[in-house]
């Protein structure tokens, strides 16, 4: 193990543009890649989008236009998305890509060689919406739960994986935390569907039911790869599964993290620890699992129609107000309702009431009694103070190692309610003629906002800068005490009627 940490989202079809509940998930995946790095990790941060199903096909279809050109366009929306939302990802993975057609097509061989593939005749109900089979019992009134639509009850000739074969391995892994499963309750969730019995699984369509479209199965034309077995590796492809086995190594052996929604929980703790386990690779070592962005109680579908578009509200109310928003309001491992009404309360309650005007307070004061120019120095710092920061960032720690993102932004807030609360406490204004306490006042404010401004670094980078900037004060706190801070009066975040 060295210090090497590997993260990736899902990736989402294409087969309409980006919505909010994706880009949530960049957020939350940005945040976990940014922090790693300040811990001083070697990090990779993929992200890229899924381009083998049939649903895309079928979009393509309906806009009339030919699939490739239809496919191109909507990727081209997802890899905008990342830079929108200022997303530090360090590679972007479309399964169209030769890496990862070869990288599937390599896995498959290997669960072969293994004897966990075969071939047989299959009858089942399908939903395109979630390209997968589903049973009689996942239904509800005949629809499937997810899309609210009824499944096409399909019958043919098939390829499957044994993955009946894995069902004690992965149990063991997932109850040993070997594959840690986050949060708790989708960790049960996973053993429970264990527990009911694994069934094998079709990994391949028909190439006419797949529409010509999608990954060959090797040695068999007539079969296409079914999309969820061709996707689920786009992980290992990027890291070089099929083209560079030490850089593959180098990165699979150490930490990995898998950031995905609640409804693809099955595909990721059960299905693809037995493939890779089957073509004799490591399982992967942790996975977290992200809840629904609802509206009015509905989950946000492309489906459903009742989508958000990012491009939209960042326009309107900028890149860093969004991210808070989306880190803030909804839980990382639960679901949260989207308003913009309450995007516009949490803009100016939390980021100009509370954050913007706490930088403003420190500004003003270092102005009037300092002339704009502070010499920050940590001895002058109270016990009291040092002791909220540190409790600070230990709960942050703690938050974020167990993705509960929300709390840790709540964490940071809350330091920043104590500093308001500190100047109220200790008037600053009428210390005029007290040099020295004002003087010690002034370095527990500086002190909590430069942390303040650390602590927010994977959360709003851009917001971070600022602080800084605002300060004087050097980003990567290597001179803080040697030279005054010179501050630059701005506005953080002004309050307004959005």
């Amino acid at each position: 193990m060295t210090n090497k940490f590997s993260i990736t989202t899902a990736i989402p079809y294409v087969n309409a543009r980006a919505h909010v509940g994706f880009a949530m998930e960049l957020i939350q995946a940005d945040i976990l890649a940014r922090f790693e790095r300040l811990r001083g990790r070697d990090v990779f941060f993929l992200t890229g989008t899924d381009e083998n199903a049939l649903k895309n096909v079928q979009a393509a279809e309906k806009a009339d236009k030919p699939v490739k050109e239809f496919i191109d366009e909507h990727a081209k929306n997802f890899i905008e998305l990342t830079k929108l939302l200022n997303i530090s990802n360090d590679d972007f993975i479309r399964t169209s890509e030769e890496r990862h057609i070869k990288g599937v097509q390599k896995l498959w061989r290997a669960c072969e060689l293994a004897g966990d593939i075969y071939k047989k005749n299959y009858k089942g109900l399908y939903c395109v919406g979630c390209e997968e089979f589903r049973t009689e019992k996942d239904l509800v009134d005949g629809l499937c739960p997810e899309h609210n639509t009824k499944p096409e009850e399909i019958e043919e000739e098939n390829y499957f994986f044994k993955l009946s074969k894995y069902q004690d391995k992965i149990e063991k892994l997932i109850i040993s935390d070997e594959l840690r499963v986050v949060p708790t309750t989708r960790k049960n969730e996973a053993l429970n569907f264990i527990k009911q019995g694994l069934q094998d699984f079709s990994i391949s369509r028909s190439r006419e039911r797949a529409k010509n479209w999608g990954i060959p199965v090797p040695g068999d034309e007539s079969q296409i790869i079914y999309v969820w077995y061709d996707a689920l590796t786009w992980f290992i492809n990027a890291l070089g599964y099929s083209e560079n086995e030490e850089r593959f190594k180098s990165w699979w052996d150490n930490r990995n993290l898998d950031l995905i929604g609640k409804g693809i929980n099955r595909f990721h703790t059960i299905y693809w620890p037995a493939m890779l386990i089957s073509a004799g690779l490591r399982p992967p070592r942790e996975i977290y699992i992200h809840g629904y962005i609802t509206v009015q109680g509905e989950k946000i579908s492309k489906s459903l129609g009742n989508v958000i578009d990012p491009f939209a509200i960042v326009e309107k109310y900028g890149v860093e107000a969004v991210r808070y928003f989306l880190l803030r309001e909804i839980p990382s491992d639960g679901d949260g309702d989207f308003s913009i009404e309450k995007l516009e309360a949490r803009y100016n309650a939390d980021l100009a009431n509370n954050l913007g005007n706490l930088v403003s307070r420190t500004v003003a004061l270092i102005e009037k009694f300092f002339n704009g120019s502070f010499a920050y120095s940590r001895r002058f710092v109270s016990k009291e103070v040092d002791d909220k920061v540190i409790e600070t960032w230990k709960n942050y720690n703690e938050n974020i190692d167990n993705f509960k993102l929300h709390v840790a932004l709540e964490n940071v807030f809350s330091l920043a309610d104590f500093a308001n609360l500190y100047i109220d406490e200790h008037k600053p204004w009428a210390l005029s003629e007290s040099p020295e306490k004002l003087n010690v006042v002034i370095t527990n404010l500086v002190m909590i906002l430069l942390n303040v401004a650390w602590l927010l670094k994977p959360f709003l980078p851009e917001t971070s800068d600022r602080i800084f900037e605002i300060l004087g004060a050097d980003k990567d706190g290597k001179s803080w005490e040697e030279k005054p801070f010179q501050v630059k009066p701005q506005i953080l975040f002004p309050k307004s009627n959005l």
